[in-house]
């Protein structure tokens, strides 16, 4: 059951609908002298930038509304943003993205399609989170937006339908993340820079998101969405007068409440540097993220001064220390940035980049190396010119969407920032000096105390890492950040690869049972982003198979292996092969349990150890099979069954766990497989038909 093709149809018809590329050939260098170009031009002295003006007023029920006039198109937009402190969810973490997200799927006087098509009629847009709602529209249409708007705020009845429609997207997401680096390099950052108890050390899992209950998004809602506990922000093309009419009109009846208010410990840098391993069998890459949290507040006296450190470390601007370090001179990535976050409660530290596998300890190394310098050394006037000049146009630039007036104002309210903080920016900028860089330096890089998280392959890194750790053990996590304990089996003299595979054969059926396989059947169905996805396989002894991928009851791709030739057709269009890679690919798929073959000459086995599988200790067999090609496999420490495998090129790395064996005519066979790796969404599929040493439709492997 390792090998599916279900997998193959998946990379098949994606790869089919990749967009092409055109090389870009650059022209041939002039023959005169070119010396100029390899000079920086002088950045230009920082323009006068005015800002917008606002409008600030309250409501009678509390309610703090800020209006930003902007004439320039006939269009307005209303930003509803709750206030309150961040809260810990616990063991039901993501109920409040829940409860956001719901709160336009129905109100008591209209349905979510009602709500759609009332949206879509006047061309306008709507968007409800946990933190509050969004909608804009023509000038002209404001008033029936409004009027969806709240009736969305007041009146939302959070269908149970679409409670369940959102877990399963959720947990179609989760699947995802589950293979991608970037997202378990993520989990893992929050958790150990923040802890579980902290609102910003939480993630979510399969299991929090099966905790959440309908009466916890009602109770989100009933305690957070008060009047008292929000600002109103309206943007566009009104006047504040209309905007206050309007605010009245239509918020001013709604009920304020009291709102609870939480305190949290702060979290705290870790003691000496502390790497933090992320398995992700196959990869080629890792994910590296140096990390730990930062207490500096929005506005405070250090931020913008930290910025434009940072700017000159790694920020945005294309010549910061590390991106020149490790793109530039070494090689080792596409990109390498550092940022620092400003946060009312607990902000941080984040330097990071992808790199190849056997430099990812070099790279370790020049990171720690650019961290050092910029504490221990002054940084050149030029760098400084050119840090502030990004920054001041940057901020220029910004100022070109009124959304950022608009946030300025909401910032400079809700961080109780001084009045004219943002009309002063530049002159802030305009003052940093080479001193206070290296101060805000020597406040905020820490190299010596960190989290280094690295999510990457195994085999081929941790042991390279043990180094960068100030007690040389590498602590591992599962892709939602949680700690993985040491697998607690012994690998005792008797467990060896022949014994797993001879232990998982038995699981399944045993040797005998497995050999008197006559013919195979299975059908499998699929979501795909909402289409349904039907795969049936046939296989018979001794090398005959085919398969059939419909996509809405409509055949999209169709393989063939008659025992001397295969074929293949996707979509009408057919081709015979009876040699070379893609007909030596379906010849394998023949093949009824691959793993009756693992003992014959040419294969080679590994055993890496006991890992830990979503719960499960397995042990973990490296195969390379006689044309080379690897795979790895985890077969579960109990059960003795196959519990995922793991194919890797350059190009993709393909997970396939599989779960719920059931007894198929005496063989265990699993009824649902997760494939992931090889497309954004995971391919959750599920059996609803299989047999064994049944009859097979006449002419099935008919090749013509």
């Amino acid at each position: 059951m390792k090998k599916l093709i279900f997998a193959l149809s998946i990379i098949i018809i994606f790869g089919q609908c990749a967009k092409k590329t055109t090389e870009i050939v650059a022209p041939a260098a002039s023959k005169t002298d070119q010396a100029w170009r390899k000079m920086a031009p002088s950045p230009a002295a920082a323009r006068e930038i005015q800002l917008g003006n606002y409008t600030s007023f309250d409501l009678a029920n509390g309610l703090k509304v800020i209006v930003v006039e902007n004439h320039k198109l006939p269009r307005v937009s209303y930003q509803l943003s709750l206030n309150n402190d961040a809260l810990v969810e616990g063991d039901k973490a993501g109920y409040t993205s829940f409860a956001g997200d719901l709160l336009s799927k129905g109100t008591k006087s209209r349905s979510k399609a009602q709500i759609d098509e009332a949206i879509d009629y006047i061309g306008a847009d709507i968007n409800t989170s946990a933190s509050g709602i969004y909608a804009s529209s023509l000038k002209k249409h404001s008033d029936k937006l409004l009027d969806v708007m709240t009736d969305v705020l007041y009146n939302p009845t959070f269908p149970k339908d679409e409670f369940e429609k959102i877990r399963k997207r959720t947990a179609s997401n989760l699947a995802s993340s589950k293979t991608n680096p970037e997202a378990i390099a993520g989990n893992i950052r929050s958790i150990t820079n923040f802890g579980l108890k902290h609102p910003y050390g939480e993630v979510q899992t399969d299991e929090t998101i099966k905790n959440i209950t309908l009466d916890d998004c009602k109770n989100y809602y009933n305690t957070y969405f008060k009047p008292n506990n929000a600002y109103l922000v309206i943007v566009g093309d009104i006047k504040p007068d209309d905007a206050k009419m309007q605010a009245e009109k239509y918020f001013g009846k709604w009920e304020k409440g009291n709102v609870p208010t939480f305190k949290y410990d702060a979290p705290q840098s870790p003691s000496g540097a502390q790497v933090r391993f992320g398995n992700k069998d196959g990869a080629v890459q890792s994910v590296i993220n140096i990390s730990y949290p930062v207490d500096m507040k929005p506005g405070s006296a250090d931020a913008i001064k930290a910025n434009i450190m940072n700017s000159i470390l790694g920020g945005g601007i294309f010549s910061g220390r590390l991106m020149q370090n490790l793109r530039e001179k070494k090689a080792y990535t596409y990109g390498a940035r550092s940022n620092i976050a400003t946060d009312k409660l607990m902000g941080y530290f984040n330097a990071t980049a992808s790199v190849r596998n056997e430099v990812t300890d070099s790279s370790l190394t020049e990171f720690i190396y650019e961290m050092n310098r910029i504490v221990k050394e002054p940084v050149s006037e030029a760098d400084l010119k050119l840090a502030k000049s990004s920054t001041a146009g940057n901020f220029g630039r910004s100022l070109e969407s009124p959304q950022t007036i608009a946030n300025f104002a909401l910032n400079t309210f809700r961080y109780n920032l001084p009045k004219d903080y943002y009309n002063n920016y530049l002159k802030i900028v305009d003052a940093v000096t080479v001193t206070d860089i290296q101060m805000m330096a020597q406040k905020y890089i820490r190299p010596e105390n960190c989290n280094i998280v690295v999510v990457g392959n195994k085999d081929n890194v941790a042991d390279k890492l043990k180094k960068f750790d100030a007690d040389g053990q590498l602590d591992f996590y599962d892709a939602f950040g949680k700690k993985l304990e040491d697998a607690k089996v012994e690998l005792t003299a008797d467990i060896t690869p022949a014994s797993i595979i001879e232990n998982y054969i038995e699981a399944i059926g045993g040797m005998s049972k497995l050999k008197s396989v006559t013919t195979m059947y299975s059908e499998m169905k699929a979501d795909m982003g909402g289409r349904s996805v039907t795969f049936e396989t046939y296989k018979m002894a001794p090398n005959k198979y085919a398969s059939k991928m419909q996509m809405n009851g409509m055949v999209m791709q169709e393989q063939k292996y008659d025992g001397t030739k295969g074929s293949t057709s996707m979509m009408g269009n057919k081709k015979v092969v009876s040699e070379g890679k893609e007909f030596e690919d379906i010849k394998k798929m023949a093949v009824m349990f691959d793993q009756l073959n693992y003992s014959q000459a040419g294969y080679k086995l590994e055993l890496k150890g006991v890992e830990n599988v979503e719960g499960s200790n397995c042990y973990k067999i490296i195969v390379t099979d006689p044309k080379g090609e690897v795979s790895t496999e985890y077969y579960d420490v109990k059960s003795g069954l196959l519990n995922r495998s793991v194919q890797a090129n350059d190009k993709s790395t393909m997970t396939m766990d599989f779960k719920n064996y059931k007894s198929v005519d005496d063989i265990m066979m699993p009824y649902t497989v997760a494939i992931s790796g090889v497309m954004p969404i995971t391919l959750v599929m599920e059996a609803t038909n299989m047999t064994v040493n049944k009859e097979l439709p006449a002419g099935i492997f008919k090749v013509e």
